[in-house]
């Protein structure tokens, strides 16, 4: 993601909006507050804003100032987030989420993220529909899991905790009840969830353990999890948050808004889970390369050309990546054995599932490949290149002598797309850019 995202928050209510804005600016993004609906509008129209907040009181008010700014946006998506300065928090249809006026900058950053991916994803994915339906090939819709939410719930039988779980059942979520760590751990091996609640009892220090241990396990990295706090103890929130919490709810929170705060975090995970399948979905026949499962280079530059046209029209930067083999030693041996062929289908594999959603990667030679990183600048994908490169490195192909297995390192490029600029010339500057990089 690039580093110059725009947040515009839309408030006349300054108390709440000036502590939102300064957080979010200290954790390095950029904010721009518009006191009504048009000064909104102006400020969408002139500069390249990625979300927005909404405050307001009147829920009327709201509705009609996030219905404009998405019209505005369109055919672009524009996430919105309602905090009411009322008691009505809201309603979920119509907003991507809504948040207390307790929230806190880091927590409404991390929820910034989700959105602007989840919108990133879909984004993407119309757009390759069309660069598919070029070539003659219908990709089919993103399918939402049918069926109630999944919520597991993690903690001691509390008053206050129960409550919390009723008032879920009341919204149709199917609820799991776990005691321990262990025993919550057990479910989310065998069973899918849609979200999980910590309740943090007499301390906090077994549930954030409990979330940092999901945030180490890559399938359920992503899993939504929110902690309920049962006193208005201590808790540093910016360190909770990093350790991997999605949301807390402190004691004072009705368990009526926390159980909706849960119910719209699990609905953005299915929504973003039936993205990423759509997309992984979309693989025409003759326009993806056999042996790595990623786009042909003529696919690649059809699709390339859609996004810089998207790129330019909402003023987003957009960049490119590339990686070749690097001409080592082990990789010399491995290609004249004929190993580097049958190593190439593992790495295309890899390099596919390590982008994100919204990321087109492509074979563009024998060795060498090309990243579309749409809403990105130029650092950050260099570090998506070195992060690829360096996760390939670690791994060790089969090199024919079972003591003798392989490494592939490789060289990385980047540039970011400049005004003007065609896609093409883009790749050249990150080809000319290629370097082997440090992966340790």
């Amino acid at each position: 993601m690039s580093t110059d995202v725009r947040i515009l928050i839309v408030t006349r209510d300054e108390a709440l909006a000036t502590p939102l804005a300064r957080g979010l600016d200290e954790l390095g993004w950029r904010t721009v507050t518009a006191r009504g609906a048009h000064s909104a509008a102006v400020a969408l129209e002139d500069l390249p804003i990625e979300a927005a907040i909404v405050i307001e009181e009147d829920p009327r008010d709201a509705l009609a100032t996030a219905e404009r700014l998405r019209a505005i946006r369109a055919p672009g998506l524009l996430p919105v987030i309602s905090v009411p300065t009322g008691n009505n928090l809201g309603d979920l249809g119509v907003f991507d989420l809504s948040l207390s006026r307790a929230c806190h900058p880091t927590q409404l950053a991390l929820r910034l993220k989700q959105l602007m991916r989840i919108a990133a994803a879909e984004e993407e994915f119309e757009l390759r529909r069309r660069t598919f339906a070029e070539h003659g090939f219908d990709a089919p819709r993103p399918q939402a899991e049918a069926g109630p939410l999944r919520v597991l719930t993690v903690g001691e039988p509390a008053p206050k905790f129960l409550a919390l779980t009723h008032a879920l059942r009341q919204l149709g979520a199917e609820t799991t009840g776990a005691f321990t760590a262990y025993t919550a751990f057990d479910y989310l091996h065998e069973r899918a969830f849609d979200a999980v609640v910590l309740w943090a009892g007499e301390t906090q220090g077994e549930a954030l353990s409990i979330a940092g241990g999901m945030r180490r396990n890559s399938r359920l990295y992503h899993l939504p999890t929110l902690l309920y706090l049962r006193s208005q103890d201590q808790i540093d929130l910016a360190s909770a948050y990093r350790r991997g919490l999605t949301d807390i709810a402190s004691a004072d929170t009705p368990e009526t808004e926390t159980a909706r705060r849960t119910v719209a975090l699990a609905h953005a995970y299915r929504r973003e889970g039936a993205i990423r399948r759509a997309l992984e979905s979309v693989r025409g026949p003759g326009l993806i390369d056999p042996a790595t499962g990623l786009f042909t280079e003529a696919l690649f530059a059809s699709h390339v050309l859609r996004l810089t046209e998207r790129a330019t029209t909402l003023r987003r930067p957009m960049a490119l990546a590339m990686l070749r083999v690097g001409d080592t030693l082990a990789v010399r041996r491995a290609r004249a054995e004929g190993w580097m062929d049958k190593a190439l289908p593992q790495i295309g594999s890899m390099i596919g599932r390590l982008v994100r959603a919204e990321d087109t990667a492509a074979r563009i030679g024998p060795e060498m490949f090309a990243l579309a990183l749409p809403g990105a600048d130029e650092t950050a994908a260099r570090s998506a290149a070195s992060r690829i490169a360096a996760v390939i490195a670690c791994t060790a192909f089969p090199g024919g002598d079972a003591e003798r297995p392989f490494t592939v390192e490789f060289e990385t490029g980047a540039a970011q797309l400049r005004p003007g600029e065609t896609a093409g010339r883009a790749l050249e500057r990150a080809a000319a850019a290629l370097e082997m990089r440090p992966t340790g």
